[in-house]
């Protein structure tokens, strides 16, 4: 039969070794490269970048009529609208124009520059033979025209030594300047040829003192030619103190005879000095 166990005595159980505490894991350091450190921080920026750009970012469409449509429609989004009083004025907006000078036109400027500077000189040039002529006085009066019976032209009359009709203001006025000048007989000094060969009527003589280049002038002296504007010339005999003229002339009213008048000078649209 088995023994029984020992009383008083307790089994005792197998001794199980303690376990062993478990290895730590191994410490793993993760070194990045600069490279992807730089490529990260540029990556960061345009995250942020897309997503303010909602129009880009999240755009259903491509193409630049989309994108201008897009432009647009943010554009009218964030418009604001303007209310004018009826009130208010219109401003007109000047706009200076710009032109350039072309060679015509800066010819006529050169050609207006050269008669400006002739006529300052012809003015100067009446100033001095005004001075010299200004002889305030009564030269011969009356009629002294030796041909005052002849025929005129529409009398059947001719031409007279001087080669202007008779009786006519420029015969006269032509012997006038004669006589002062010396010469009272053939041949004479001053005839249609020396005086006015561009014409004969006495709405030319004006053009032919210019074209000859002897002085004129709104100043009366004593000898000059008053010249009008009606085709008629005169003989200024005396010149008066009060701003008078004192005229001699022939075929006054189409008279074809002596004629004496007093006027203002400033009736006299301008007076031809004795040609030189």
């Amino acid at each position: 039969p088995a023994s029984a166990p020992h009383a008083g005595r307790r089994a005792i159980a197998p001794r199980t070794p303690a376990a062993r505490p478990a290895p730590r894991p191994a410490r793993v350091t993760n070194r990045r490269s600069p490279l992807k450190i730089a490529v990260t921080l540029l990556a960061i920026p345009g995250l942020f970048l897309t997503a303010g750009l909602p129009a880009y970012a999240f755009s259903p469409g491509a193409g630049a009529n989309h994108g201008a449509a897009s432009t647009r429609s943010l554009a009218e989004a964030g418009a604001q609208g303007v209310t004018v009083a009826a009130g208010a004025s219109a401003v007109t907006v000047a706009r200076d124009g710009f032109t350039a000078t072309s060679k015509e036109e800066l010819a006529q400027k050169e050609a207006d520059a050269k008669r400006a500077l002739a006529a300052q000189k012809a003015a100067a040039s009446a100033r001095a033979t005004a001075a010299s002529f200004a002889v305030y006085g009564v030269r011969a009066e009356g009629d002294d025209y030796p041909w005052f019976d002849r025929g005129t032209e529409s009398q059947g009359g001719g031409l007279s030594p001087l080669s202007y009709y008779y009786r006519e203001c420029v015969d006269f006025v032509a012997w006038r300047l004669n006589r002062d000048a010396g010469s009272t007989s053939a041949p004479f000094k001053w005839t249609w040829s020396t005086l006015t060969p561009g014409g004969g009527n006495a709405s030319s003589w004006a053009n032919a003192w210019s074209s000859h280049g002897w002085a004129t002038s709104k100043t009366p002296v004593v000898g000059a030619v008053a010249w009008f504007t009606y085709n008629h010339v005169a003989y200024v005999q005396s010149v008066g103190g009060d701003g008078s003229v004192v005229l001699e002339e022939y075929n006054w009213m189409r008279t074809h005879a002596y004629h004496k008048r007093t006027i203002a000078a400033s009736e006299v649209p301008l007076f031809l000095y004795p040609p030189n």
